[in-house]
């Protein structure tokens, strides 16, 4: 930990990228203590005489919604169910998707091919297009969103890893272990998977902002958390009618969503960075 902190330190964009994302992380822990007003509470001073979102001002920072609930509190709570998804989804997929690689990775013949045929057919399909198929079978919640979209997102970290555990399974130090009569966990957990350590802890960051972005799209698309749970997509969503005469509904939501995807994109190319030198400046 501490060499990865010098070597963050060294980079003012991945250190800006952890600052960014700490203090959402601090804002989503902190929200009952930060929020002024209840996210849930309808103002009936909230909206103007016409029945409109009022601007932002000095009783709402950030001005009120269209049923007249401060802007503020409900970004303040937002990021609590866009952290909680973003990491539960992430943390699934990338559990599942390691999983997979490495039994498709280090078994290879019948079983390996058809886990990577299988893979490849869930790659096939559009992943926005799977995931809106899914979330409209099951009734929408905040674990079931996270589940729809670990389902969707998994294949890519499978592989992945799927590549690195064939290519470390047929290398000549696994094969000198093996001649020793090295048993086949005792070679996967001592001898392969530290060396995939690396390619988990990038992906297990990069994959929250894929996450947090694909559960602004669902919850825009009205198949995401359901109302009236704060959601920065959700937001949007019930915004649509006010994009021209209220415009800080889809700004503020927005900019929230933008600066945590950066930030865990930052995080995770430094950490690609630091963790595998060769893959320096690539894309």
């Amino acid at each position: 930990m501490l060499y990865l902190w010098k070597k963050f330190r060294k980079n003012k964009v991945a250190l800006f990228g952890v600052t960014v994302a700490l203090l959402i992380i601090f804002t989503a822990v902190c929200a009952p203590l930060l929020s002024p007003y209840d996210p849930y509470e309808q103002f009936f001073e909230g909206l103007t005489l016409e029945g409109s979102p009022l601007p932002p001002s000095a009783k709402f920072w950030l001005g009120t919604d269209l049923l007249g609930r401060d802007l503020f509190s409900r970004l303040l709570y937002g990021a609590r169910t866009s952290l909680i998804i973003g990491v539960v989804a992430n943390g699934v997929a990338v559990g599942i998707g390691t999983i997979f690689g490495v039994i498709a990775g280090y078994m290879g013949g019948f079983l390996g091919w058809s886990i990577m045929r299988f893979t490849d057919l869930m790659m096939a399909f559009p992943a926005l297009l799977l995931a809106i198929a899914l979330a409209a079978i099951f009734s929408p919640s905040l674990w079931i969103v996270a589940l729809v979209i670990a389902l969707v997102n998994w294949v890519w970290v499978a592989r992945v890893i799927y590549a690195q555990t064939s290519s470390l399974a047929t290398s000549e130090f696994i094969e000198a272990i093996r001649s020793l009569g090295a048993s086949s966990p005792r070679i996967l957990f001592r001898h392969i998977l530290p060396h995939l350590v690396p390619t988990i802890l990038v992906w297990s960051t990069l994959g929250i902002s894929t996450t947090v972005l694909l559960e602004a799209t669902l919850s825009f698309l009205g198949i995401g958390v359901r109302p009236p749970t704060p959601s920065w997509g959700g937001i949007i969503f019930e915004s649509q009618s006010y994009f021209l005469d209220a415009p800080w509904l889809v700004f503020f939501p927005g900019v929230a969503i933008l600066l945590l995807a950066l930030s865990f994109n930052l995080v995770g190319d430094a950490l690609r960075d630091i963790l595998d030198p060769t893959q320096r400046g690539r894309g």
